[in-house]
Order: C-alpha cells, then structure tokens, then sequence
C-alpha cells in the first residue's frame, strides 16, 4: 500500500479532484490498497473534517475495491477517538495509530495504556504504528508483544527499518498479527523475516518496484536483490527531502501532488528536476 501524499492547493485547502486522480492513477497501476492521512499524506496536519473528506472521496474513486486504512496522529485517547470517527464515517476498512509523542514519549505504560483504550473504543480494526525517523519514539517489542492480544489490534506498521523486529515479532506473538514493513530501504529484508507486506512512501513513485518485492518473498524471486537495490538508489535521493521529496517524486510520475501544508515548502526547482530526471532514467516509458 503506497502511504498516499495528500494535495494542498495554494490556500493550503486538500484538493479533492487531484485527490481522486491520485487514487484512480495508482489503482490503474494495480494498487489495491491505500493508506490515507498517515504521516506521508501530513496526517499530523490536518484539521477536522479532512481526514473523513479524504476518505469518503478514496471510497469514491475506487468503490469497494480497494482496502482503505485511515491513519490517526493523536496526542491523546480523545483526539484519538474524534478522528476515528471520522475514518468510520468515511468508509475506511481500518485504522493505523500513530505513537503518541509528547506527553507520552518514553512512558511505556502510558503508551500501552493508549493503545488499549483506543483499540477498545475503535469500531474499526487498528494497526500500531511506530515509526522512530519521525516521532523519536520506537514501540517496544515487548509493549506489542501485549498488545497483540488485544482483539481489536491486528497488526502493525513498522518503519523503524531494522529487520530484526520484524524476525522477532514474527516469531513471538502466536494470535493472528499482520506485519507491515514501512522502510523502504530495508524492505526486502524485513518481508523475508516475516512481514506480510509493505506500506512506504516509495510506492507513491515506485508502486511497480514495491509490488515485485513483495511478490518475490512470497516466491523467492532471484531478482529481489536486484529490485531492493534499484528502490535503496531512489530512495536514497528522495527519502532525505522527506514529504517535499515525495510529493516531487510522485509529481514527476503522473500523481497530482499539489502544495505541501505550510511550515513544509516545495522544493526548489533544482533539487525537483534531478528527482525528475532519475525517475525518468529509471522508468522508461
């Protein structure tokens, strides 16, 4: 599933139409899941409403096709729980919850205790999410471990990029549990540890390279190393630009990208024709 961008148009308003036009072009490319509002889309900067417009127009656009996780960036149970609501109202198949990071960071049981009261609230299934690069904050093996107990807890994205968690996950929790790698330098490692598949940035650009990937761990593919290198050498441009990096990248292969929300800015011209330039060489049409 790519973690979708989302569009701003120069007001700083979503734009729906380039939205959909998003969703439409990555489903013709095979994309059978999304995740929207996770924190490539900007999901910490949206307001209220937004989150359920985004998805009631994905819903939209692909009908009941495609499977739609909403992502929820919350500081507390509450806040949690409003935009649940919306991700409910909106038609989203589940939910993926972010760490909270202020007041929480480093409180382990605060950081369980979250998670359990939002599972118990959620009328959709959720997903953990930790993903250390942005939060400063990475889930404890043995805080999801727990969780995965929980009947309304499903599975996790990890984007914290090291294998071994993944290995050791896999390992230990017996209840159903879907993993979810999210780094995308490390993806081919982390699904031939046991991830059941990707959500990354990258497959906004790169949707083709991240479905061979996944395909070759559940077949060993002989050319996985050869994907996994070709995708490290993109992301190793793009990923450094963060958001801005993404939203160019996914421009230059045929998504509407729109604006980033301020205080994130485009990026300059230079920096946003050499991406161009790579995915071009890249992909030949």
């Amino acid at each position: 599933m790519p973690a979708l961008i989302t569009p701003f148009d120069e007001r700083g308003e979503v734009d729906l139409g380039a939205h959909t036009h998003n969703m439409e072009l990555l489903a013709g490319r095979g994309v059978t899941g999304f995740l929207i509002a996770g924190s490539t889309g900007e999901g910490p900067y949206l307001g209220s409403g937004e989150r359920q417009a985004l998805v009631e127009q994905a819903r939209r656009a692909v009908n009941s096709s495609a499977y739609l996780v909403c992502g929820v960036a919350a500081e507390s149970v509450r806040q949690a729980t409003a935009q649940i609501e919306e991700a409910t109202s909106g038609g989203a198949d589940a939910v993926l919850v972010l760490t909270p990071t202020s007041l929480a960071r480093g409180n382990h049981d605060a950081v369980g205790r979250f998670f359990v009261h939002v599972a118990d609230a959620s009328p959709l299934p959720v997903f953990l999410y930790s993903v250390p690069m942005v939060t400063g904050y990475e889930l404890p093996v043995a805080q999801v471990e727990a969780l995965a107990s929980h009947p309304n807890v499903i599975g996790m994205k990890d984007s914290g990029g090291r294998p071994v968690r993944i290995q050791e996950l896999a390992r230990s929790i017996t209840e159903p549990f879907i993993m979810f790698a999210g780094a995308s330098r490390a993806l081919a490692a982390s699904l031939a540890a046991g991830g059941y598949g990707a959500i990354t940035a990258s497959a906004n650009y790169a949707s083709d390279l991240v479905e061979r990937l996944v395909e070759a761990s559940d077949v060993s593919n002989a050319d996985a190393e050869q994907v996994q290198s070709v995708l490290s050498m993109l992301v190793g441009v793009i990923e450094p630009h963060g958001i801005v990096g993404t939203k160019a990248a996914a421009a230059a292969r045929g998504l509407k990208a729109g604006l980033p929300r301020l205080p994130l800015v485009a990026l300059d011209e230079e920096t946003t024709s050499q991406i161009s330039n790579l995915l071009a060489e890249t992909f030949v049409a």
